[in-house]
């Protein structure tokens, strides 16, 4: 069980870190708590968010 958590923990901070490392290559606007919210929120919006899924695997291409 400890292990699921850990890796799901990974998996998510992993999301952010590439999420704003490629924050550039999306549309959104610029701000910096848009991009605070947006790489936070990325799971819930990935699932539910068509363009949303767009830009973040731009983001992740790099």
């Amino acid at each position: 069980m400890e292990l699921i958590v850990f890796g799901l923990v990974v998996v998510y901070a992993g999301g952010v870190w590439k999420f704003l490392n490629g924050f550039s290559r999306t549309n959104f606007q610029r701000s910096l708590l848009n991009r605070l919210s947006l790489a936070l929120l990325w799971p819930a919006l990935f699932i539910t968010s068509k363009s949303y899924r767009q830009n973040f695997r731009k983001a992740l291409k790099g």
